[in-house]
């Protein structure tokens, strides 16, 4: 990364030291970890959730929500997070469970299996504007938390990142959808794709009805 001023090294210490309010807010607590997802929106791919337990010192310039970053910030900050995190862990729900039971339920299902694969179990979760089902551990629900928690930030880095390498592999398989560049969002060439080409094995089939045709309906639930 480039070298900061004295001044915006200042600078960006005294913003990361806000986004640690809730760290602060819970700092008896042995491990804290954050909670974020990405790909509840897109038309295709799976839907990723990120679990990051950050040590109490650690300092990562930069960090921040996963949107507000470029790729190749995104990409430094993937490799510094999994260096210098306690513990991180993905989960990842797949389209046919998406289309199963519905994008909501399948982020959840993605935040708990990110949540059982970590190698060090948290006492308290952070999570991005939601509240898991069927976990034990105590949760803090933080409207645009990734932007308000560097344990949130981080797991939003770390879940977008993982999709976004995924969506570049599916490109390879399906590479007239152009997956790489829109990951799956339904941009006019996405749309326009799907309606040349139909739908492959990757689109969720409740999300692209209108697209195709099909009178197939996601289960009843608002998926923002």
């Amino acid at each position: 990364m480039r070298k900061l001023t004295e001044e915006k090294l200042a600078a960006e210490r005294t913003r990361l030291e806000q986004m640690r309010e809730y760290e602060k807010l819970y700092s008896s607590c042995r491990a804290i970890c954050g909670i974020d997802e990405a790909g509840r929106g897109p038309l295709a791919g799976p839907v990723v959730a990120g679990a990051v337990i950050l040590p109490k010192d650690c300092e990562i310039l930069y960090l921040n929500d996963s949107k507000k970053l470029s790729e190749k910030r995104r990409e430094e900050l993937f490799s510094e997070i999994k260096e210098k995190a306690v513990a991180w862990n993905v989960g990842i729900a797949d389209v046919d469970v998406i289309d199963k039971i519905n994008i909501l339920q399948a982020t959840y299902e993605a935040m708990r299996n990110a949540i059982a694969g970590l190698s060090v179990p948290p006492d308290l979760l952070l999570n991005d504007a939601v509240l898991i089902p069927d976990v034990e551990t105590k949760q803090v629900k933080i409207i645009k938390g990734d932007a308000k928690s560097v344990s949130i930030a981080a797991a939003s880095i770390m879940a977008k990142v993982t999709r976004d390498h995924l969506m570049t592999e599916y490109d390879k398989q399906y590479p007239e959808y152009g997956f790489a560049k829109h990951k799956g969002y339904g941009t006019a060439v996405h749309i326009a794709a799907i309606k040349k080409y139909g739908a492959c094995p990757i689109h969720r089939k409740t999300f692209i009805g209108k697209f195709t045709g099909s009178q197939e309906k996601e289960p009843n639930e608002d998926n923002g």
